[in-house]
Formats: structure tokens, C-alpha cells, sequence
């Protein structure tokens, strides 16, 4: 293989495909990303067996054929050119020669022939999405997906695809996010996607308005956008039957300024570490009231909040609470309580809704006090 390419169209490259290549993997060739040359153009290859990322370049194909790259350096020494130009020659003796302006590096390629072809998925196209929509939902309930892999199917997020509505949820047992969107569907499916794909989709696809198009079947979901075909198991299992957790009506009801409840919340962190943890005590009465006391000291804090119903203190793990109020994206939002012991539903406030729909609904556990 030769080939003559851009440096930065080849580095930026790198840099996406490099998403899904693991660092420690159990195959040496998938340390590596895969270079197919042939015709006009050098399609880039990382994956791990369980999400794949492709993307393909223009490039001066002298020599078509393929070769295996350690990602890692492979990244640094492009990204390190001096040159517009990069040349890339593999050599009979498993060296791969790598030329920009004044540097040359003859590096120790990986065997083409260890590396894993990558799943045909053989998926439906689905749906459509504008990227930064995508974006958006995925970033608003990642919070939320369980860190706890005793639970694997909770470790990933819902994607439930109806033909006029996309729904996406992610939990983790002591809190709940839920997103929607209404869409153009083909068919009816539910799918639950690893929390790592998400992330590495979010941050290739971006917030811009290109158009993503998403096909899934039982087993595979296909992500394409921006130049980029991202491929990934799904997670197998039953997921949460969210809807039954979420409580009917509420007995209070308070809406308040997202920015100083946080900041009040934060204050009152400032007690509590790993070692040292107790819950907040939120009163909501005439104003809101947040009291803490750990062996590092107490404290009492308050603002102004619009409080409907009855008076009720409720006990809440801060960085659960402050979570749900950062991923909110609002100026305000609405707190419905039922009770002391019932989850707290999260909602946007009447200046948030998006055509008289609520973008968001987050579910926060609230935490017994040891007195209780």
C-alpha cells in the first residue's frame, strides 16, 4: 500500500475512528485502526467487537492495500506534522513508512490478517434525526445510566422508536430521565444502546443540523452522519418498565430558578465528602430551606421558590438532586412532590415547553433519613 493525503483530513480522521479502538485489547491488531486503500480514497477503521467506527478520505492512491497502525501513535505523529502532505507506505517486513514534510518514521505496523471484520448488521433504516437534536437528548439523560454492571441492561440507554415519537430513557435505580421527540419512523422497535456509543456519537455527530440516520435491528444499531458510519451492539434484556415508577398527581407543587437552587445545593455539599455522607434535609414551605450536618460541621440555607400544596421535607442525595438540576437546561423548573418518601418528578417550566410539550421528565429517589 501507498498512498499520498492530507495531513489534517487524515489526523481528524484518526482522531474519530481512535473513539472506538481499546487500549488494552485482547486481540493486539484491534490496538490498531485498519487502512483500506483502493480507487481515490482511504476508508479508516476502529473498532473493539462491540462499536465500530468508520469514516473514508480522499487520498492519492499509488499502491492500493491495507494495513494496521497502533492508533495511539499513529494519532500523535500526524497530529505532530509539520507538512500539508502525508505519505504512508507499507513495507514487506510488517513496517509501515509514515513521510510529512521533514519527518520520517518507519513504525512496527499490526498484522491485517488478526483483524476482526467488522459485523455486517444487516439493520433497517429507521429513522431521521437532525444531529443536534440527537445531541441534545442523548446529553440530557446520560446522567442517568447505571454505573453498576451487576445490572447490564441499565448500563445503556432505551431508544423506544415509535412510527411518531422517539422516547429515551436511561436509569439507574435511584434516579430517571426521560426524553422525547416526535419523528418520522419506519418502524416500531425498541433498542437499549450502550451509555460508550452514545457518548462517542454525541461527540462526532455534534450539535450541528446534518441530518442522522439511524437503522437498528434486535441485535445492531447503525449510526451514519457527518462522514461517519458508527456500528454497535445493543444490550440484551428487559428494560425497566419506567412508567409504572413515575407517580400520578403530585400534593406540592414548587417552581424555582434552577441557578441558585444549585448554588445553594453546591453550598451545602461542601460538608459532605465519600467518607462523610448524609443527605440534604429540603424543606418546602413558605420558601426552601436546605439544612445538612455531617462531622465536618452543619448547615442552613434558603431561597425563594413559588410553593403550592402542603408542606413537605424530603431527604435528597446532593449529587443526585444537582444532576437533574444541571441537565435540566432551563432557567426554572417544577418540583411535583407526593409525599416525603416518593420520587420527585423534574419537569421544564411553563416557559421551557416546546409546543405545549415537555422536552424532559427526570425522577429523583429521595433518601430516608436514619431517624425515619
Amino acid at each position: 500500500m501507498k498512498i499520498i493525503c492530507t495531513r489534517t483530513l487524515l489526523s481528524d480522521a484518526i482522531a474519530g475512528v481512535s473513539k472506538a479502538v481499546s487500549g488494552r485489547a485482547t486481540i493486539p491488531a484491534l490496538e490498531g485502526i485498519l487502512l483500506q486503500a483502493e480507487g481515490f480514497q482511504v476508508t479508516l477503521t476502529g473498532h473493539d467487537t462491540e462499536i465500530g467506527i468508520t469514516t473514508t478520505i480522499e487520498a492519492n492512491v499509488i499502491e492500493p492495500g491495507q494495513a494496521v497502525i497502533p492508533a495511539k501513535l499513529f494519532g500523535d505523529l500526524i497530529r505532530r506534522m509539520n507538512g500539508d502532505e502525508v505519505e504512508i507506505t507499507t513495507i514487506m517486513n510488517g513496517m509501515a513508512n509514515i513521510k510529512g514534510a521533514s519527518a520520517e518514521f518507519d513504525i512496527a505496523s499490526l498484522s491485517v490478517d488478526d483483524y476482526p471484520t467488522l459485523p455486517a448488521p444487516g439493520a433497517d433504516e429507521t429513522l431521521e434525526i437532525q444531529a443536534s437534536i440527537l445531541t441534545e437528548m442523548i446529553s440530557r439523560t446520560l446522567y442517568a445510566v447505571s454505573q453498576d454492571d451487576k445490572k447490564p441492561v441499565h448500563t445503556g440507554e432505551l431508544f423506544s422508536i415509535e412510527k411518531e415519537k422517539l422516547t429515551v430513557v436511561a436509569l439507574d435505580g435511584y434516579r430517571l430521565a426521560i426524553t422525547e421527540q416526535e419523528v418520522q419512523a419506519s418502524k416500531e422497535i425498541d433498542i437499549i444502546i450502550p451509555a460508550k456509543t452514545l457518548t462517542e456519537v454525541s461527540r462526532l455527530l455534534g450539535d450541528g443540523e446534518e441530518i442522522v440516520k439511524i437503522s437498528a435491528n434486535r441485535h445492531f444499531v447503525v449510526f451514519k452522519a457527518s462522514g461517519y458510519t458508527i456500528i454497535s451492539r445493543l444490550i440484551e434484556g428487559a428494560f425497566l418498565d419506567y412508567k409504572r415508577v413515575i407517580p400520578q398527581g403530585h400534593r406540592t407543587r414548587v417552581e424555582v430558578d434552577v441557578k441558585p437552587f444549585s448554588e445553594t445545593i453546591e453550598r451545602a455539599s461542601l460538608i459532605i465528602t465519600e467518607r462523610l455522607k448524609n443527605p440534604l434535609r429540603v424543606t418546602f414551605g413558605d420558601n426552601v430551606l436546605v439544612r445538612c450536618q455531617t462531622n465536618l460541621g452543619k448547615v442552613q440555607d434558603h431561597l425563594e421558590a413559588s410553593v403550592e400544596g402542603e408542606a413537605v421535607e424530603i431527604g435528597f442525595n446532593n449529587r443526585y438532586l444537582l444532576d437533574a438540576l444541571r441537565n435540566s437546561g432551563c432557567e426554572k423548573v417544577i418540583l411535583e412532590l407526593s409525599g416525603a418518601l416518593s420520587p420527585v418528578k423534574v419537569l421544564p417550566s411553563e416557559q421551557d415547553l416546546k409546543d405545549g410539550k415537555r422536552p424532559f421528565r427526570f425522577l429523583v429517589l429521595p433518601v430516608r433519613f436514619k431517624n425515619d
